[in-house]
């Protein structure tokens, strides 16, 4: 039965989960955990958005509580007797996860998609999400992506249990809700400190920490966001940099040594998640900075927004601003099908080949302008149509009543056999 499972889990060692309870008398949520007392705001979350919805019956449900996804399938051959389909839970943090993650890939058909047949011109642009994300498909994923490498904290659970989480893998079973980090101050938007498209700079803006991964040796130069901030500070010494060109009218790729830092405002101001040397190494290498303005993205026309150690806090602020996201992510959330890529926000490939290019047609072009405004223009547009608390309520509103339809005792699926 599905309440078993979920308190069978509840009850593993490091489980890190909240057991919540949504009450249909007073519509309000809470939530217990076993040594915590701070959820992160996810009782307030469901609270506020489901504020309206009174037809909701009583359902219990678990809530992960790190950063990280959660959720691992068990194969049809590790799960072949009741014994092996027992929930487990262990402790991978800050060791490589590759394997486990992808130890599924070829156990199953999968859905292939048609071909796309985009020109591209040599460079990795972002033309189909699901493909782009799809760890089975990317197999050098492995070795440049923090989380893959040595993630900070990571307990996946082993089973078939449903858990809601903000994020998950395209090779993890976590159920996404909307992340209550999308509600807290630091990440509201407010259209006072935002900038008028025509007085922005003409450039790309990030700023942030080394989270992301564990930094133990030198692989942290393979980490996803010490290899964007030492692409755009350009810090590779013999670094060759690609552009597109037009030939006796042909596009072609072309090769180059140049990269112009003043289209790139780009720096972390935090070094931690990491061994002493490791840290002392980062700060050594990086330029970085002690504090900048939480809303200092909104002076720039593009503002990137990457993977930490899980989803980005700051992804609806973008949106919602009069900025261009730039979005790099291999994690989904709830809201993936909701936005159309290359329509309300642009997104990056893990290599970033295609940012020095793209950075330069979108602010130093008159053609590359006016398509970044307009995109601009379109996401702000869509975030308030899509992504107001009503359309996360109607969201959750659903999701909660599959659960509580998997939980009611007279379900067929749950009557014991006898």
């Amino acid at each position: 039965m599905v309440l078993d499972a979920m308190h069978q889990a509840k009850s593993l060692p490091v489980s890190d989960l909240w057991l919540c309870t949504f009450s249909s008398t007073s519509s309000t949520t809470k939530c217990s955990h076993s040594y915590r007392t701070f959820d992160r705001h996810i009782s307030r979350m469901f609270n506020n958005i489901l504020v309206n919805f009174t037809k909701l019956p009583d359902v219990t449900f678990l809530v992960n509580h790190i950063d990280e996804p959660r959720v691992l399938y068990q194969s049809s051959s590790e799960a072949s007797s009741p014994h092996d389909r027992r929930i487990t839970v262990e402790d991978r943090g800050r060791q490589p996860i590759w394997d486990l993650l992808t130890k599924n890939c070829g156990l199953e058909k999968r859905e292939t998609e048609g071909q796309d047949s985009t020109n591209a011109f040599g460079l990795p642009f972002v033309t189909n999400i699901s493909s782009a994300q799809d760890l089975c498909q990317h197999p050098e994923y492995s070795a440049s992506h923090g989380f893959m490498m040595r993630p900070v904290s990571f307990r996946p659970i082993h089973g078939l249990v449903p858990i809601f989480s903000t994020g998950k893998l395209s090779s993890m079973g976590d159920i996404l809700i909307p992340s209550p980090a999308y509600t807290e101050l630091e990440f509201l938007y407010d259209e006072s400190r935002d900038v008028d498209w025509g007085r922005k700079r003409d450039s790309l803006y990030w700023a942030g920490s080394t989270t992301g991964g564990f930094a133990l040796d030198t692989h942290w130069q393979l980490f996803h966001r010490q290899r964007f901030v030492e692409l755009t500070q350009n810090l590779r010494t013999n670094k060759s940099y690609h552009y597109l060109r037009t030939k006796s009218g042909v596009v072609q790729k072309v090769k180059s040594s140049f990269l112009d830092g003043r289209l790139f405002d780009v720096v972390f101001t935090r070094i931690f998640q990491c061994q002493r040397k490791a840290c002392r190494d980062q700060d050594a290498y990086f330029n970085t900075k002690s504090w900048v303005d939480k809303d200092e993205a909104l002076k720039s026309k593009l503002a990137f927004d990457i993977d930490g150690n899980g989803i980005s806090g700051r992804y609806y602020k973008l949106l919602a601003s009069m900025s261009v996201p730039i979005k790099q992510t291999l994690f989904q959330e709830w809201h993936d099908d909701r936005l159309i890529p290359w329509l309300h926000y642009i997104p990056i490939s893990q290599s970033m080949e295609e940012l020095p290019e793209l950075v330069f047609y979108l602010t130093s072009t008159a053609s590359g302008k006016e398509v970044a405004r307009q995109i601009a223009k379109r996401g702000r547009q869509w975030h308030t149509r899509a992504f107001r608390e009503v359309d996360m309520g109607l969201y959750v509103y659903r999701l909660l009543l599959e659960m509580a339809r998997l939980q009611d005792p007279q379900r067929k699926a749950n009557v014991p056999r006898e």
